[in-house]
Formats: C-alpha cells, sequence, structure tokens
C-alpha cells in the first residue's frame, strides 16, 4: 500500500520493513484526530530510538488536505504525514469506518493491534512496548472497547 507524502511523493508501507510502525488514519476536520496527533507525535519522539515509526495518514480529500499543513504547524505535529487514504483504505486494514483509527504492524509489516478510535497514550505505549519486548510479556488485551 502506498501514499503520498505532503510535497506528493509517494511512499509504501514495505519502506518502513525491519520498523515497528504506528499507522494512524485522521482528518483535519475529526475533532478527536485534533486531541490524538499531539500525543502520537510526543510518542513518536519517544521512541524513534527504538526504531518504532509513527506515520499519520489523512483521510482529507482534496477541498480540505491545504488544510494540513497549517494543522499540523499549529499543533506543533512532528510525524511524517501522508495523504490519498480514503474509507475504503479504512476497510482494507480492517479499521471500520471511523476515525482516528490506529493499526500497528510488527517488524515483518504484519497487523498485531487495531485500535478503533482515538487511542490514549498507555493503548499506544502498552502494545508498543510488547512489540518491542519481542512478545515476550503478556500480551495487551484486545480493545474491544473502542470496537
Amino acid at each position: 500500500m502506498a501514499f503520498n507524502d505532503l510535497s506528493g511523493k509517494s511512499h509504501s508501507l514495505s519502506e518502513y520493513r525491519g520498523k515497528i510502525v504506528v499507522l494512524n488514519f485522521w482528518a483535519t476536520w475529526c475533532g478527536p484526530c485534533r486531541e490524538e496527533m499531539p500525543m502520537l507525535s510526543k510518542l513518536s519522539e519517544d521512541f524513534a530510538p527504538q526504531d518504532v515509526v509513527f506515520l499519520a495518514v489523512s483521510l482529507d480529500d482534496a477541498k480540505s488536505q491545504c488544510k494540513i499543513p497549517h494543522f499540523l504547524d499549529k499543533k506543533k505535529i512532528a510525524l511524517s504525514v501522508f495523504t490519498g487514504a480514503t474509507p475504503a483504505t479504512l476497510h482494507e486494514f480492517q479499521l471500520g469506518e471511523i476515525v482516528p483509527a490506529t493499526i500497528m504492524l510488527d517488524r515483518d509489516g504484519s497487523a498485531t493491534f487495531r485500535i478503533l478510535g482515538q487511542a490514549s497514550k498507555k493503548d499506544i505505549f502498552s502494545r508498543v512496548d510488547w512489540l518491542l519486548s519481542g512478545r515476550s510479556a503478556k500480551s495487551p488485551k484486545p480493545l474491544l472497547k473502542n470496537f
């Protein structure tokens, strides 16, 4: 699967093999996304030395994509941001129909966790930490509350 960065260059998820990927789907018009993005940006900085990559893929359409740079500046978001996601993309990742939605990929690119709706810091941290531990600790419980 490929998405475009804000300059229009295409990137494939396969570029991130060997890293743990936290792939978040969001939109500028989504209230919970506006609350979640700063937290994801901070966690991205915290986990960067451990080969964990946080990617934010916007569902903004062609009309609202122009709002993305202002949103990122205003909220001081330091994530890699891409465009080109659609509701069909969410379905491909088995994420339902709402944003925010997050999927975590292990180092092999396999989906390990899905979070439907707004994630908490604990939701993200516990799952990334489990993946970093080589899955040796007790697995975090599924987030049934968000399903």
